[in-house]
């Protein structure tokens, strides 16, 4: 970190900086363009959301004077404030990626399809983009990752957000020689299938949250895609689908993520999972051939072994989100990818209610789907439907009860859609 923060100072001595364009102006986007004028060498140079005022507040809560923000209708408003050194707010982000000036590219919509556009759009012109939707990621990520690599920009996951959080342990695992044999991440809140934007709109009001974000959380949805995430990420991949989900103290999770034969819940070992009680942690599990490596993590007061558990206690969502920009601004290289061409894990559809033939779906944290991971390999044997490729204009074409996982062959899918588009290609390993 110590080299990242020595070229964000010399750039700012040099009167440069990154220019970030932030797309997305809810929690995640605002508390970023906050946190971000704290970076030496960095600037939230434009900030665009479908609400003017959220992407104007942004900048006030920021402590930007008004005189300072330029409100954008076009490409070359931005450009000309971005020239005028000023701060720019603007509704369009099909032009996100296009203004002049921007080096790195912020997805933080949280919306598949935009998430996936956003990301294209980047790439096609030239700009690292730097994703916090994790829910465009678990569907097309390995296509754009290919994509970014042959264009000579970066595409990564965040850190501060719960699979870059794991990635950064695992990293340090691996480098250090353990051998890694679990990665996961605490789950917040009482997993509750049936949570809607009705359900949990009081709390997300509170938080100031868009209810179906809160609820994409409390249905488990939002804890499968970052689970996916972290697969597609290492090559791990779910024990079970769904995951265990146990509920756990920090102390106790090397004995718990240990094989059944050893006492344990696993059925094998490199899985990803999630687990109750320990939130908002994340985890690695580690062990050692070596006796004597064995003798000293005893001695570091680690566990009496053959397991043990690498813990951080918090992740910072987007206000980590600069380390991420950074590196792929100064080290052309991210956070978190996907490994592979093809996705390791899938978050599938499953039906939140009963549905009838004829019906229109919605989308992730509503009222007719959640989520669920599998196996890539599962999910594409059983023909279900990855969640993410679910939009408002989905239609059911038999009848569906709650609960059942949600093939192709029973919903007519919106197949305009660049994510749907993306997943064709990345499906035929083009």
């Amino acid at each position: 970190m110590s080299g990242i923060k020595r070229k964000l100072i010399e750039l700012e001595e040099n009167n440069r900086n990154i220019n970030v364009a932030i797309v997305g102006a809810g929690l995640m986007g605002k508390g970023m363009v906050s946190q971000m004028m704290f970076v030496k060498g960095m600037k939230p140079a434009l900030v665009i959301s479908n609400k003017i005022s959220d992407a104007v507040e942004a900048y006030t809560l920021a402590g930007i004077s008004k005189d300072d923000i330029v409100i954008a209708k076009n490409l070359k408003d931005i450009n000309t404030a971005m020239e005028r050194n000023k701060y720019v707010a603007c509704d369009d982000s099909d032009i996100a990626a296009k203004a002049n000036l921007i080096d790195v590219v912020v997805d933080a919509t949280g919306v598949p399809n935009a998430g996936a556009k956003i990301a294209m759009d980047s790439i096609e012109n030239g700009k690292h983009i730097i994703m916090l939707n994790i829910e465009a990621d678990v569907v097309v990520g390995p296509i754009l990752n290919k994509m970014a690599k042959k264009a000579g920009v970066v595409y990564s996951g965040t850190a501060g957000d719960e699979p870059g959080a794991v990635k950064e342990i695992f990293d340090f695992a691996e480098a250090t020689g353990f051998e890694v044999l679990a990665i996961g991440k605490g789950k917040n809140n009482p997993m509750d299938h049936d949570a809607t934007p009705d359900t949990v709109r009081e709390q997300a009001e509170k938080s100031k949250l868009k209810p179906l974000r809160l609820a994409s959380f409390v249905d488990g949805t939002n804890t499968m895609v970052e689970m996916a995430a972290m697969a597609n990420a290492t090559g791990f991949i779910p024990d079970v689908p769904g995951g265990h989900g146990p509920t756990a103290r920090v102390e106790d999770l090397p004995k718990i993520y240990s094989l059944k034969e050893e006492g344990g819940i696993l059925n094998k070992y490199k899985i990803v999972d999630y687990a109750h009680g320990i939130a908002p942690g994340v985890f690695v599990i580690v062990t050692t051939s070596s006796p004597q490596v064995h003798h000293e993590m005893r001695f570091l007061k680690m566990g009496d072994g053959p397991n043990y558990v690498l813990y951080r206690p918090y992740h910072l969502t987007s206000l980590e989100t600069p380390i991420s920009i950074a590196r792929a601004y100064f080290y052309n290289e991210p956070t978190i990818a996907p490994i592979f061409d093809k996705p390791v894990a899938e978050v599938v559809a499953v039906a939140k209610k009963d549905l009838k033939k004829g019906e229109r779906l919605d989308g992730i944290g509503e009222y007719t789907i959640l989520g669920k991971i599998f196996t890539y390999e599962e999910a594409k044997e059983k023909n279900l439907v990855p969640v993410g490729l679910i939009n408002n204009k989905a239609v059911v074409t038999r009848d569906i009860k709650k609960g059942q996982l949600i093939t192709y062959d029973m919903v007519d899918l919106d197949r305009s859609t660049e994510i749907y588009k993306l997943r064709e290609i990345q499906e035929k390993g083009e």
